[in-house]
């Protein structure tokens, strides 16, 4: 069976995410070629002239993280290259995260210059869905923290800094792939999954742990907090805190603020060392006009599920 046979293809929104309004609060979600948050990168406020996509429809990166799959939640709209697969049964969530699972699973055929634009509808994927679909239990994550009541987010307030102004920079080294031996020392890599942990080498690290690394290739813009030892790609940027001190707080709210220029580079425009080191974020701004690390830090505290960070 094809994936064709079972659901009808809709070319998706294809959206500039630059020319749409961002609304937080009660915004429709706004899908990318991402393979991470159910490929939801931010809310934006609805078009009147164009009706979402509704909630239980399947989205799939043809580009970017190809083949990412995802039920979608909540009404959406999209970014460009992504495919919208409505069921031509009832199915059942399981059964749909079945499908996506199996689409997913052809991601290896796929690379920046084999896009799924013209196979996706062609892709084989089981006629019969497996009895331990039906019956698999997963616990949901646990959280000890409630929201807790902060001064509410307010960008417009936030000041601009320079990265070269926060961090130092360092860039990852080289590494064949016939001088990776099986070890276990985390291996960053420019992928968007698993932390940037792309595999275990045996080597010295390069660096310690509490920075964060921003892929400036592959997944570009990707940002994660390393909290152990580690060995970078070439392909990644190492930053660390320049006179202040980073905690893992902190780096959740830096990285969440940095991915979001995530749409200024990409394969064509890559987020170099030197253009990065001239990029400018916004953070919220103590009275003397430095970053408000305190703030920050509470603010991520008070979140629900802060505590599994």
């Amino acid at each position: 069976m094809k994936v064709k046979d079972l659901f009808t293809l809709k070319q998706g929104n294809s959206l500039e995410f630059m020319h749409i309004g961002v609304s937080t609060d009660t915004g429709i979600n706004f899908v990318s070629r991402t393979a991470q948050n159910n490929g939801v990168v931010t809310q934006v406020d609805r078009i009147e002239e164009i009706e979402p996509f509704p909630a239980g429809y399947i989205s799939v990166a043809l580009g970017g993280s190809v083949l990412s799959a995802f039920v979608q939640a909540k009404p959406f709209y999209t970014a460009f290259h992504i495919m919208v697969l409505q069921p031509k049964r009832t199915m059942t969530l399981a059964e749909k995260l079945y499908y996506c699972m199996c689409i997913t699973s052809n991601a290896y055929r796929y690379s920046y210059g084999r896009q799924a634009n013209k196979t996706l509808k062609d892709i084989e994927i089981p006629d019969a869905i497996p009895e331990w679909v039906y019956t698999m239990s997963i616990a949901p994550i646990s959280t000890k923290e409630k929201q807790k009541q902060l001064a509410p987010l307010n960008s417009e307030k936030w000041r601009n800094y320079l990265l070269s102004d926060l961090f130092t920079f360092h860039k990852g080294k080289r590494l064949t792939k016939e001088d990776m031996l099986e070890g276990t020392t985390n291996f960053i890599g420019a992928i968007s999954e698993n932390n940037g942990v792309r595999q275990f080498i045996d080597a010295t690290p390069m660096y310690q742990p509490n920075c964060i690394t921003v892929n400036y290739n592959g997944s570009v813009g990707e940002a994660f907090y390393q909290s152990a030892p580690f060995w970078a790609s070439d392909d990644v940027n190492v930053l660390c805190a320049d006179n202040w001190t980073l905690n893992k707080y902190i780096a959740m709210f830096v990285i969440t603020v940095m991915k979001a220029n995530r749409y200024k580079f990409g394969y064509g425009r890559k987020w170099t060392l030197e253009k990065m080191k001239e990029s400018m974020i916004k953070l919220p701004a103590a009275p003397d006009g430095s970053p408000d690390w305190v703030y920050m830090e509470q603010y991520i505290k008070s979140l629900p599920y802060s505590d599994r960070i």
